[in-house]
């Protein structure tokens, strides 16, 4: 049933589902989630994306304190959290705050953490990071891998917490120096119901030719 999702159903009901079921996904499931996301396109057409599945228990309990330390200082006083936005309301994002730390208490039992990586030219410039130049190489992918995940009944959400410590991330993962971490997707079936997305309307968020 979940394969005879048609695009638009997908995106529209793509919702953020962090808590997750520790039962195993089966590796057959893993490997498509990669191979979608591996048609993604990117610059140049280098197909420079490269994928990490992380399943073994020593390995998620590193990355779960490496998470648990940024999450700390998130939800800490003065941690730059913002306490309320103009379209979700207090009692929504408390509920996403509990959300997130939920998969913090529980990180170590999600059955797949996927760490989305580059392979890029070394030496590194000054000028790289994950927010500009190369990054555009490697996020549509991600979109590729969460839109197939909701497709395929699965939970998806990406994070940057337990890779924010590039070096402990990089030593956990034993990177070598041109495979640089991006996000990591925790993936398993989710606890609870997906459901549709709510989002700003297009009135608000869209110009015709030019920004007036």
């Amino acid at each position: 049933m979940s394969d005879q999702m048609g695009i638009f159903d997908v995106i529209y009901n793509c919702r953020a589902m962090r808590r997750i079921k520790p039962d195993p996904v089966p590796e057959e499931t893993l490997v498509r989630l990669i191979d979608a996301a591996n048609q993604a396109p990117s610059g140049s057409n280098q197909q420079n994306g490269r994928w990490i599945v992380v399943r073994d228990r020593a390995q998620k309990e590193k990355l779960a304190e490496l998470n648990r330390r940024v999450f700390e200082a998130y939800v800490s006083v003065g941690g730059g959290r913002p306490a309320s936005l103009p379209h979700q309301s207090d009692e929504k994002r408390e509920r996403m705050v509990e959300a997130v730390r939920w998969q913090a208490d529980h990180f170590a039992e999600i059955p797949a953490l996927i760490i989305a990586c580059l392979q890029v030219a070394v030496p590194i410039r000054d000028s790289f990071s994950a927010g500009a130049g190369a990054g555009g190489s490697i996020w549509p992918g991600v979109q590729n891998l969460l839109l197939a995940a909701r497709a395929l009944g699965l939970a998806a959400t990406p994070t940057t917490f337990a890779i924010a410590d590039r070096n402990a991330a990089r030593e956990v993962l034993n990177l070598p120096e041109e495979i640089q971490p991006f996000c990591l997707i925790p993936v398993g079936y989710p606890i609870g119901k997906f459901g549709p997305v709510t989002r700003k309307p297009v009135s608000e968020i869209m110009r015709w030719d030019r920004w007036s």
